[in-house]
């Protein structure tokens, strides 16, 4: 499966020109035959607690129907993230939308992240998910998921061949996105696929491009660039998961303790 991410330099709540990068994204990535693009979290606002002027109700989400759009218009599966809010409660969502521009799932943050106050603006989402696509089984997750290698496990037990997760996650703290990246690949062998954004947001904090994917072995899988490293493309066999384990399975002896 040929997988594109993009780094995007996310302009601080502006839809209408994130969507338009988004856009030029997608097609480059439609050019290059990829099945799925997959954008970081909150993609057409940044990591923003003003549910208010961003929140979309999801029947009527102009954000939804844009990437459903942009899907069926280059027949690429995109991943995407959004605010959306339904009376008072608001929720950081990631979708998973097919070539044709039909959800395949959602997933909203389990994990709001309490030191940026996340927690005070989203409610924290409660339930694991997957999606398979091309005969492959996804786990998706968000940001500051990744620091909870419980729910990653909770998520290999579910049977996962990958597992996904998009993330505003600053440039301070990247050692760490990369550590726990290669960590919970190890852990679960299994492929780990992250997706960051670059740039400076609204609040003056600054995001190296750090967009990859580990395989089950916890190495950096090999990909191609366009745009610099903005955006890359891998072309991954996900059969190697059940490869790998065959040759040295751990993930077979994990046990739910307490």
């Amino acid at each position: 499966m040929k997988i594109a991410l993009v780094s995007l330099d996310q302009i601080w709540e502006n839809k209408e020109e994130n969507l338009k990068a988004c856009e030029e994204y997608c097609k480059k990535a439609s050019k290059a035959k990829s099945n799925l693009i997959i954008f970081p979290e909150m993609t057409l606002t940044g990591f923003s607690m003003d549910t208010e002027t961003n929140g979309e109700n999801e029947k009527d989400s102009l954000t939804i129907r844009a990437f459903g759009q942009l899907a069926k218009d280059f027949k690429i599966a995109i991943i995407f993230g959004v605010t959306i809010k339904e009376k008072s409660k608001s929720s950081n969502m990631l979708y998973f939308v097919n070539e044709f521009g039909e959800i395949l799932e959602f997933y909203q943050k389990i994990h709001p992240f309490s030191f940026a106050n996340e927690d005070h603006y989203y409610e924290a989402g409660e339930t694991l998910k997957t999606v398979s696509f091309f005969g492959v089984k996804f786990g998706l997750t968000i940001c500051y998921d990744l620091r909870f290698s419980n729910l990653y496990q909770s998520y290999t037990q579910m049977g996962t061949d990958c597992i996904i997760n998009i993330a505003n996650w600053p440039a301070k703290r990247v050692e760490h996105w990369n550590t726990l990246l290669k960590a919970r690949s190890i852990e679960n062998q299994q492929f780990i696929i992250g997706v960051n954004r670059i740039g400076i947001d609204g609040n003056g904090l600054e995001y190296v491009e750090s967009s990859n994917i580990f395989n089950p072995n916890g190495e950096q899988v090999e990909y191609q660039t366009i745009d610099g490293n903005r955006f890359k493309i891998f072309d991954i066999d996900f059969n190697e998961t059940k490869e790998f384990r065959k040759t040295f399975n751990t993930v077979q002896d994990i046990k739910n303790i307490g």
